[in-house]
Formats: structure tokens, sequence, C-alpha cells
């Protein structure tokens, strides 16, 4: 058994990413950017299993990169196309590319629901080496001969599994019988449900598998504390909790978006500076709620599954299951 690359250098990556990965800060790959960055550059299909905050992101688009690095666009012909379950992971994977990307020129479009379309159409025009979208927007754009999937050649179907429970797999199906160029396919998802290694066996050739974790473990040095409480009390509760044990912030998850928006206003009235997150906001009152969590502008945010999966959030020192979660990878990723 080899031993994996101890460094970025190691994985035969050019000399303009490597200059980007180092201006981020980063000097070791994780154990799915050691193992999957190499087959990626070989050209083969590979199924990737990992979680969130696994680095999993980086471990497709630094290889992506130096692969579209070698060739030229063609107008409204983008050259790879990345597949999210939703805008926000969508957004992080773009920024990947900006931030990694940033001594190439290379162009890049992100297809999304709920900003203004401008300037990616413009782009998508001129044609571009990455797409980005989420596959409904995708498709509505595709039937308006907006953009062309023709000459997609990589192909990165991403959080696989949470595409399944946005009941996004027949979209996915279908975009992925327009892309007739195709020549290298790539699926990752935190876990391996029989629909989703259908979605595999019918549309990988020969994949590597990748997986760096087993399914439903949580993070390592995560203390898990139950607190009992009554059904019909439960944000008093809540509120008890963050009094008493002197939580500064936190993420607390919820169900449905009735209940996120519900128990941020409670949250709000009691004098707590907290926000919620679904997907019935908006694009950009989401995307803005988010930074300023990130930046400490906001001390609470109350979420939904669907609407926090993919986030990249360090240092959060206290996550709260308001509800159960619905499974128990749900619990991991929360």
């Amino acid at each position: 058994m080899t031993d994996h690359p101890k460094t970025f250098a190691d994985l035969g990556l050019r000399e303009e990413i490597l200059a980007a990965v180092a201006e981020a800060g980063y000097t070791a790959p994780t154990p799915i950017q050691a193992q999957a960055i190499p087959r990626i550059l070989e050209r083969r299909d590979v199924v990737g299993v990992a979680q969130t905050g696994t680095g999993k992101t980086a471990s497709f688009t630094l290889p992506m990169l130096q692969i579209l690095a070698a060739g030229r666009t063609r107008a409204r012909m983008p050259r790879s196309l990345i597949l999210s379950p939703t805008r926000e992971l969508a957004t992080q994977t773009a920024r990947n590319f900006e931030l990694y990307g940033k001594n190439l020129k290379l162009t890049m479009a992100l297809l999304i629901g709920g900003v203004g379309m401008g300037d990616q159409e413009r782009a998508l025009e001129k044609g571009v080496d990455v797409l980005i979208a989420t596959p409904g927007r995708l498709l509505d754009w595709f039937e308006r001969g907006k953009v062309l999937l023709g000459g997609v050649e990589i192909l990165v179907i991403d959080e696989a599994d949470r595409m399944l429970d946005m009941g996004f797999i027949p979209d996915v199906e279908r975009i992925v019988g327009l892309l007739l160029r195709r020549q290298q396919t790539l699926l990752f998802s935190a876990t391996m449900p029989k629909e989703v290694r259908r979605l595999a066996d019918k549309f990988l050739r020969d994949p590597i598998t990748i997986e760096v974790a087993p399914p439903e473990r949580k993070a390592e040095l995560v203390e898990d504390v139950f607190v009992p409480a009554d059904p019909h009390r439960k944000r008093d509760a809540l509120l008890r909790l963050i009094e008493t044990q002197e939580v500064g912030t936190a993420m607390i998850f919820c169900n449905t978006k009735r209940e996120v928006s519900g128990l941020a206003r409670f949250l709000a009235r009691k004098g707590l500076n907290a926000r919620d997150i679904h997907g019935d906001l908006d694009q950009s009152v989401r995307q803005a709620t988010l930074d300023a969590f990130g930046r400490g502008e906001i001390t609470f945010l109350v979420a939904t599954d669907v609407a926090a999966r993919g986030l990249d959030i360090t240092d959060m020192p206290v996550v709260i299951n308001f509800d159960v979660p619905h499974s128990p990878d749900d619990y991991v990723h929360r």
C-alpha cells in the first residue's frame, strides 16, 4: 500500500495552482484530496464519499483547474459542469474556483436562482471553462437556448445524496443525457444510499471509489449532550439552555421552514441576535445572512438542513438540534 502525498506539490499540480493554495494558507492535502486529486488528473471517473468539512470541494476543483488550463473555450459551450443541489453550495464552489484559479486565465459562470443573471449570461455567451449550476436553473436556461451542453467534457455531481433528498435526481439524469462529449464524471456524496449508488453505476465508467470517513460517524472532539424538554415548552427550554450554559453563538437546526422562522422570531423577541435561513428566502438575503454570521455580526443562526448543507463555517462552538433530525446522516452533517 503506497503512502498518500504529503504536500500539494507531491500531487503534480502546476505552479500557478500551488501558489494560490499556499496563499490561501494550506500546506498539506486532506485525505480526500490526497487520494482523489491524482486519480482525477489521470482522467479516471471517481466516486468520493466524504463528509462536509473534509476538503472535498478542493479535491475536485484543484485537478479540474489543472486539466482546464490546457484548453480553450467556445461560445455558449462550457467545457466543464458542476451540479450543486443548493444555491449556497454552488456559490461556495464558485469561490473555490476564484480562490485557487486566480493565477490562471480561466472563466466561470454561476447559474443559480434568486440573483441577477446579466453578468452570467454575458460570460456564457463568450464561453466559459467552468459552469456551476443548480439542476433546475440549468435546465431552464438550456430549454431557452441560452447554454449549450454539447461541449462539456468533465461533469461533477456534488452532494448527490442531498440531490436525492431534494428530488433532483430525475433532473440530474436528464442533464447527464445531454452531455454528448462527456469524458470524465466525478460524483461526490456524504453518504451512499442505494439510489445514489444506482446513479453512479449508470453514469460512471469503471470508477475509483474513495471513502475517507465511514457514513454516520460524527466528527471527533464533538461532545453530545441530551436535554430533556416538554414538547410544548421547547422554546423556553432552549432559552434556558442558552442562558444557563452561557452560549455565545450557535447554529440551531429545525426540521421545517415554518419552525425555523418562528423560532428565529421568538429568540429575537427575547433579545438575542438571531436570524433564520431557509429555502424560501431570496438568495441575496440568504447570502447576506450567512456572510454576517461568518463575520460574527449574527450570533444565532436558525436553519433547515437543506439551507445549511455544505456551509463552510469553522470554529462553531455549539450546534443545537431543536428538532430531532430525520436520519443519522443529517445528525452527522449538523
